[in-house]
């Protein structure tokens, strides 16, 4: 049993090269142009636990406001998974205490809606196990299907998701086939209320950046629809359709045939660029978050 991603054209699978996450390679493995390509519909999908939703939209870091500074939003958020997933150690323990001392503030208050602390494991397994479907999803899609064992070593590897910040390394569902169990039931829970879709909707048409990048966002929004689970994609009150999923994998696959002829260092941007971007900001003392 594993986690329920979408139907794809059958393909051959990607063979395993990997005996045990810790022999992971993930620069092999990764494709940066799909940080771009699902990175909204991933938000969308983390925020769709209430506290997590209100957390970003309460939140009293102004600096760290997407609606504010998309930018620099966009920059920590991809920072964070390339450090959590090619970082060294010492760049997961910098980074964590960056992040750490952005998220001490954002706890609920007394007329808050719902309660929500940005340390809570919990919300943080949600936002990590987001962060890992979302990537398996568009890996297969962009790429074709893994076999079994390329599958169960990268879940094993992707726990630093979660566990580079406060999620307890014995709370990653044990197998792909727990991670199925969560992931079925806590996505059957998500509810998205009208303020939270309204502020979906406004990511959705890039009413954060400049007025001439907004011609982007049928684009943007074609692809947000499409990548979302159904469930989801219910719950934002969106259509889709079957000739919509075709054009969807037709095109995905289109730019994951081109993306894997590049050189390693093209495939990775901007994942490599923003852990580089960390480090050089560690060492030159800039804030990181």
């Amino acid at each position: 049993m594993t986690a329920p991603l979408r139907e794809t054209t059958p393909e051959p699978t990607r063979s395993c090269r990997y005996g045990t996450a810790d022999d992971f390679d993930m620069e092999e493995f990764w494709t940066g142009a799909a940080a771009f390509l699902g990175g909204t519909a991933n938000v969308i999908m983390q925020l769709s636990l209430r506290p997590v939703a209100y957390g970003v939209m309460e939140s009293p870091v102004e600096s760290g406001r997407i609606t504010v500074h998309p930018y620099k939003r966009l920059r920590t958020t991809l920072t964070y998974l390339a450090v959590a997933l090619m970082g060294t150690d010492e760049d997961k323990r910098i980074y964590k205490e960056a992040v750490n001392g952005s998220h001490r503030p954002v706890r609920s208050g007394p007329d808050s809606p719902v309660k929500y602390n940005a340390f809570d494991p919990k919300l943080q397994l949600w936002v990590a196990a987001c962060l890992y479907w979302g990537i398996v999803d568009l890996e297969q899609r962009l790429h074709g299907p893994m076999d079994p064992d390329t599958t169960e070593v990268f879940y094993r590897y992707a726990s630093r998701l979660g566990t580079t910040l406060q999620v307890r390394p014995e709370m990653w569902p044990a197998d792909r086939a727990a991670f199925d169990e969560y992931w079925t039931a806590e996505l059957a829970t998500k509810t998205i209320d009208p303020r939270t879709r309204a502020f979906f909707n406004d990511l959705i048409d890039l009413k954060m950046v400049s007025r001439p990048l907004r011609v982007f966002a049928p684009v943007q929004r074609f692809f947000v629809v499409g990548l979302l689970p159904p469930h989801l994609r219910s719950e934002m009150r969106l259509s889709w359709t079957d000739r919509d999923e075709r054009i969807m994998n037709a095109l995905l696959r289109a730019i994951g045939a081109v993306h894997r002829r590049f050189p390693k260092p093209a495939r990775l941007f901007p994942l490599n660029a923003y852990l580089w971007d960390m480090r050089r900001r560690h060492r030159l003392g800039k804030p990181l978050v």
